[in-house]
């Protein structure tokens, strides 16, 4: 990523989750791409690859955690640990009403899709939380997959355990 003002490479800021340019003294903020709050971090070949669209996951990150995002689909790869603090956090601080359940589509249940780190394929199953929609795991690697908004279903949900509303 460089910056727009002089064209030189920005240097991405650790644990701030924003970019700075050296030469000119200029800060980038990133903005959240998707309803989920990914913000784009610059690196844009992680090394891995989306197991949608199979092209290279960009590195982000949603409340300061690290993930791994797709710029085609916008789907998200995480730890599941990342995974768990960030849906604990945005539910705990949801503000205003939550969404009305919404049936789980079990057409998504179909879906297979091979894990971008050891290739096996990924367990897809309804997410075991708040909200209604299909996820996929690698128990192998730790990681889950969630499609474009899913993070904001599960967030918006009813609950006890969501704020505000």
């Amino acid at each position: 990523m460089n910056c727009k003002n002089c064209g030189a490479p920005l240097r991405l800021v650790e644990e701030r989750d924003y970019f700075w340019c050296e030469y000119c003294d200029t800060y980038y903020f990133p903005q959240a791409l998707s309803p989920d709050g990914v913000k784009l971090l610059g690196q844009e070949d992680s090394g891995v690859s989306c197991p949608v669209c199979n092209i290279p996951l960009s590195t982000g990150a949603i409340e300061g955690a690290r993930v791994l995002h797709c710029r085609k689909c916008r789907g998200i790869l995480a730890k599941q640990t990342v995974f768990y603090h960030v849906v604990k956090y945005k539910r705990a601080t949801a503000s205003g009403p939550p969404d009305p359940p919404r049936p789980l589509n079990r057409e998504e249940l179909k879906r297979r899709v091979n894990c971008p780190h050891c290739g096996q394929l990924m367990d897809t199953h309804p997410y075991y939380g708040p909200g209604n929609c299909v996820v996929d795991t690698c128990i192998r690697c730790g990681v889950i997959w969630l499609d474009y908004g899913e993070i904001t279903v599960i967030t918006n949900a009813p609950g006890r355990d969501r704020g505000g509303g």
